[in-house]
């Protein structure tokens, strides 16, 4: 089957997730792809489902899971911290370079938003993930952390409650808000030695475009920084969706070929 359910365990928690293989004989290049806080593995109109079916067609296999805490995955929200989906990461990375369909040693990462810092932190510490590509990458946690909702008029407005912050009907938990504070991913972004793609809108009001300049600014002629003109947050427009999946399959081609 071209596309399966699949499940490991990290810290005593089961995750849940979907791999996707292409025909044919392996092993193939692959690449994980991490969706964003309060996302899920299929992300905002199935983005991550978009860019695994495209990446399976041009001949990787593409693993999307979800977080501990997100989506099907065991776990509460307010549990969820950077470090923990980090954890994840390396967890679902581990899983998927001893899948037999996958060539070890070709396995790339994508995320969007805080999975993309996720990614970022996890390429700087692991320091041979193959190919990264980050999405509209949160670049300052604290600073974007602290602009979520845009004011107090928004549902998305972060209130505090007796745990936390409640964001969204979601509650925010003190070891969230304190990695908000400690985490650098730019700065860990740096441990990767290798080329790095960053997409980002011009139009993004959750994670502004300084972010992805700040990728831009830390790894220099490293670090490749596409704008895609008026684009939100998760590129919700089929043109926009098309251009991010097209410019990051080429990438990961190009990173991951034999």
């Amino acid at each position: 089957m071209p596309e399966q359910p699949i499940s490991f365990q990290n810290q005593g928690q089961t995750l849940f997730g979907m791999i996707h293989i292409p025909s044919g004989p392996g092993p193939f290049p692959a690449v994980l792809l991490f969706h964003g806080f309060t996302a899920d593995r299929n992300e905002h109109h199935f983005l991550l489902v978009k860019a695994a079916r495209a990446l399976m067609a041009a001949g990787f296999v593409a693993l999307r899971f979800d977080f501990r805490g997100s989506g099907e995955s065991e776990g509460d929200f307010s549990q969820v911290t950077i470090e923990g989906e980090i954890s994840d990461g390396l967890t679902a990375r581990a899983w998927l370079q001893a899948h037999p369909a996958v060539d070890a040693a070709r396995v790339g990462v994508c995320g969007i938003s805080v999975g993309g810092a996720v990614a970022a932190c996890l390429a700087g510490r692991a320091q041979d993930v193959s190919a990264l590509v980050l999405w509209a990458p949160v670049g300052d946690p604290a600073r974007v952390f602290s602009q979520a909702g845009g004011g107090s008029g928004s549902g998305f407005a972060p209130t505090p409650v007796e745990t936390g912050l409640d964001i969204g009907g979601l509650i925010v938990g003190q070891g969230m808000i304190a990695d908000v504070m400690r985490v650098r991913p730019v700065d860990e972004a740096r441990g990767h030695s290798g080329p790095v793609l960053v997409i980002h809108g011009t139009a993004d009001q959750t994670v502004p475009p300084y972010n992805g300049e700040m990728y831009k600014e830390a790894l220099g002629e490293r670090c490749t920084l596409v704008w895609i003109e008026g684009a939100d947050h998760t590129f919700s427009r089929t043109w926009w969706e098309q251009e991010v999946i097209q410019r990051s399959v080429a990438h990961f081609q190009a990173q991951l070929a034999a």
